[in-house]
């Protein structure tokens, strides 16, 4: 059974930086994707970045590019969001997916 528990939200100012962590357990493969959702409240869920374990390759939405960053850390099959330039319009709950299966979320607020 896939397992994906999230770390690292938090409150954070405008302009700051955190870093999210997904820790995926219940599977042995090695080739997959993995992504980070958000939703906002009174908004559907969207994709904001995702990760190709098989050649690396990431793809990134458009709001989050050139702020956001994915990586895997293969030794604790781990993935990470680390998230700068944050923006109020960040403010969401930000989840983990793979292998349809969905973390708890990590609560993200962007305010001063």
């Amino acid at each position: 059974q896939v397992q994906l528990v999230e770390s690292g939200g938090g409150l954070v100012q405008p302009g700051g930086s955190l870093r999210l962590s997904c820790a995926a357990s219940g599977f042995t493969s090695d080739d997959y994707h993995i992504g980070w959702f958000r939703q906002a409240p009174g908004k559907e869920r969207e994709g904001v970045s995702c990760l190709s374990t098989w050649d690396g390759s990431t793809w990134y939405a458009e709001s989050v590019k050139g702020r956001f960053t994915i990586s895997r850390d293969n030794t604790k099959n781990t993935v990470y969001l680390q998230m700068s330039s944050l923006k109020p319009e960040d403010t969401a709950v930000y989840y983990c997916y793979t292998r349809s299966s969905w973390g708890q979320g990590a609560q993200v607020t962007v305010s001063s």
